[in-house]
């Protein structure tokens, strides 16, 4: 195992790490995709929050806010599935037969493939035992698949990692084929034996993203911070699995956690860690890091920022970690490509994209409320670009980034709106229609005018109430429908329609400015 890992895996870990140098890297060129609104509307849902840059924006010209307001639930589509559900959905346009259909993933290690019109399974697979116990800390039993999936759909490959109990609890990277659920070959990958260190302190909380030819699953640690666990980002090959590669934090644990996970410009990948073991000399926590392909971290800091109280948010299990990095672009700003982070500590950060800074103050930063927990989102209107985010549980808060030099936090709007779950955002067109959509605690989906926060939906009779809706988990938006995973259960949504359009290509991926 010792030689397997020496041949198969290298390490970058962080600014005293190894270097690894670009020689060693898959060299099929990659094709970048812009952080922009994209220009052509389709509908496959093949990764978290829908975009690489994890905006969380769905283009659908069937979501109009007046059409909205007359969401229905679709009490026809079955649905049915068995586990806990902590992961979003996914949806393929052109599955079996030519049939669109839902991918949904649970912590029993089941996946589904159902049927998007009628919520009928199409194929189901279980790829083992779930574990119940053996873990050091957690609050997730049993504990399974917590990550939501990623779809490439060059391969026809859906990847994802469980947690899988075979004599002891360990970590397993799965490759399935998108549309009859089989094992793709040389898969899975036994993370445990890949991966020198890893132990059963480490979590798969953060989603997975796709990049050209890599799969990239992000680790963290468990509720409770026990064991020896580190921020890692696991990269393999789709067309070689006996490659890995790993990036691996200097200090102990500042874990990839949040359920945003990866976000990526097209080449690069961008994750943030959480609080770590304070040492007093910056080693990897509470930043965001980009990575080149691999995953390498280069150690310079124009790949990575932390803020100058990165000790005291140590200290005070105050990680930044708590939401994934949101790559957004903002016309007429001088930087114009940014990054949005934002931390437990209540804070929003604007970062340069093509200069994080290191250690440093941030573009700009805003108290945007309590504690951040979630996947924010990010859309434009005529008014500006907007970043609609969770701040603690009891509402849903939009702030806007200004056209400046430098770029501001601006004021946007806030409402009341119980429960922990990320928003998501359908527009007609990009810019017009914006309606922000969340799940409260009562179990009720709610649907938000972009611009003023008034509501559009106010989350339906009696037949619209879902049940087990879980903290900081959202939906997805396609052909006219919502799609809402919860656990044991998916649940439809229609707009009012005489017709559904017809597919329209997928959109050629531009260059980031």
């Amino acid at each position: 195992m010792k030689n397997l890992y020496a041949s198969a895996v290298a390490i970058g870990l962080g600014i005293l790490g190894v270097a690894v140098t670009r020689a060693l890297l898959p060299t099929a060129p990659v094709a970048p995709v812009s952080a922009a609104i994209p220009t052509t509307i389709f509908s496959d849902v093949t990764q978290h929050h829908n975009h690489a840059s994890r905006d969380g924006l769905y283009l659908d010209p069937l979501f109009t806010q007046t059409a909205a307001a007359n969401l229905t639930r679709d009490l026809n589509f079955n649905g049915t599935i068995s586990g806990n559900v902590y992961a979003q959905p996914l949806y393929i346009e052109n599955g079996p037969g030519g049939a669109a259909m839902v991918i949904a993933v649970t912590q029993s290690d089941n996946v589904y493939a159902l049927n998007a019109a009628t919520g009928a399974v199409i194929w189901q697979r279980n790829v083992g035992t779930a574990v119940t116990s053996g873990l050091p800390c957690g609050n997730i039993n049993p504990v399974g698949i917590t990550n939501t999936p990623a779809v490439d759909l060059a391969s026809r490959s859906l990847f994802f990692d469980a947690e899988v109990f075979s004599g002891t609890p360990k970590h397993m990277i799965f490759s399935l084929n998108v549309d009859t659920g089989a094992t793709n070959a040389g898969w899975p990958v036994d993370v445990n034996a890949a991966v020198t260190g890893f132990d059963t302190s480490q979590s798969s909380r953060a989603a997975v993203g796709v990049v050209g030819n890599t799969v990239y699953v992000p680790y963290g640690g468990r509720f409770g911070d026990c064991g020896g666990y580190h921020g890692r980002l696991v990269g393999v090959q789709i067309s070689n699995p006996a490659s890995v590669m790993v990036w691996s934090t200097v200090i102990g644990r500042a874990g990839v956690w949040g359920p945003g996970g990866v976000a990526s410009d097209g080449t690069d990948t961008f994750v943030v860690t959480g609080n770590g073991n304070s040492t007093g000399t910056w080693s990897g926590s509470e930043a965001v890091i980009r990575l080149q392909p691999g995953p390498v971290f280069s150690g310079s800091t124009i790949d990575y920022w932390a803020p100058t109280n990165w000790q005291s948010l140590d200290s005070g299990d105050t990680d930044l970690g708590g939401s994934g990095a949101i790559l957004v672009d903002v016309p007429g700003a001088t930087p114009s490509a940014l990054v949005v982070a934002l931390g437990k500590d209540g804070n929003a950060y604007l970062l340069n994209r093509s200069n994080l800074g290191g250690v440093s103050a941030p573009i700009a930063q805003a108290s945007v409320g309590g504690t951040i927990i979630q996947a924010a989102a990010t859309y434009k209107t005529t008014l500006g670009t907007f970043v609609v985010l969770r701040p603690g549980s009891g509402t849903l808060t939009a702030f806007r980034i200004t056209a400046t030099n430098p770029p501001t936090i601006a004021t946007g709007w806030s409402v009341s709106s119980s429960g922990r779950t990320s928003p998501f955002v359908t527009s007609t067109d990009g810019v017009t229609n914006a309606i922000v959509w969340a799940a409260g605690s009562d179990q009720r989906l709610r649907g938000y005018n972009g611009d003023t926060g008034a509501v559009i939906f106010a989350g339906g009779g009696a037949n619209e109430l879902m049940a087990g809706t879980r903290s900081f988990n959202t939906g997805i938006a396609a052909r006219g429908r919502i799609y809402y995973a919860t656990d044991n259960k998916v649940y439809a949504f229609s707009v009012p329609t005489s017709s559904t359009p017809t597919p329209t290509a997928t959109a050629t991926a531009t260059a980031t400015p």
